[in-house]
């Protein structure tokens, strides 16, 4: 469902450009807006959220998936964390859908999907390890890295039940806002993917918008 936002660039109180490949990691106050905002178009941001009381309570797919009984994310969306408590809801959406399936690119999935030499190729799990590492003041440890969304991706289904990865359905200056419903710790990999069509093999920078 496309709805536009309301809200103006020049009010936010903090924008923050994540460049192509790179990380980012934040706390979103209860209340306070998220864009998420796709600069050059097709770029997949790869998404977690915790909640910053406690962060082993996180973003749950399962949960997510179940209770709203629809694959993909657009507005409207709640989104549920895994003790069963609306963490964001998606209040615009200029894309219209998102992946909350196809996981994050890694290492070990760089070799099953694509060939062994890609192995070493740089990831969106690696991301957010760097991230994780670089500021241990957040409280997230490696066995707290889950299933995430990944806002602008599509990763449809096939009739018999599996995935592929397709071509970017976002465009230059699509976004996806989200409103917290609690403090919550935000961490984004800028997908630095160069193996399947999702950013037209090409990773660019996208920008993070928090109004209050």
């Amino acid at each position: 469902m496309i709805i536009e936002s309301t809200l103006r660039p020049e009010n936010a109180v903090n924008r923050t450009t994540v460049d192509a490949g790179d990380h980012y990691i934040g706390t979103l106050k209860a209340g306070q807006t998220l864009r998420i905002l796709d600069l050059e178009g097709n770029q997949a941001a790869d998404t977690l959220f915790y909640s910053a009381r406690d962060t082993a309570e996180r973003y749950s797919a399962m949960d997510t998936v179940r209770e709203q009984g629809a694959l993909y994310l657009t507005a409207g969306s709640r989104l549920l964390s895994s003790e069963g408590n609306l963490m964001l809801t998606i209040t615009a959406d200029t894309c219209g859908r998102h992946d909350t399936l196809g996981g994050a690119c890694a290492s070990e999935s760089n070799t099953v999907r694509y060939d062994l030499e890609k192995r070493h190729m740089h990831s969106c799990r690696d991301n957010w390890m760097q991230a994780i590492a670089d500021y241990p003041e957040y409280g997230i440890t490696k066995r707290d890295i889950t299933h995430n969304i990944n806002f602008f991706m599509n990763v449809p289904v096939t009739a018999e039940g599996g995935l592929t990865f397709e071509d970017g359905i976002s465009a230059p200056g699509k976004y996806v806002e989200l409103v917290a419903a609690m403090d919550v710790v935000v961490l984004v990999s800028n997908c630095p993917q160069l193996n399947n069509p999702c950013n037209g093999y090409n990773p660019t920078p996208i920008e993070l918008l928090i109004w209050k």
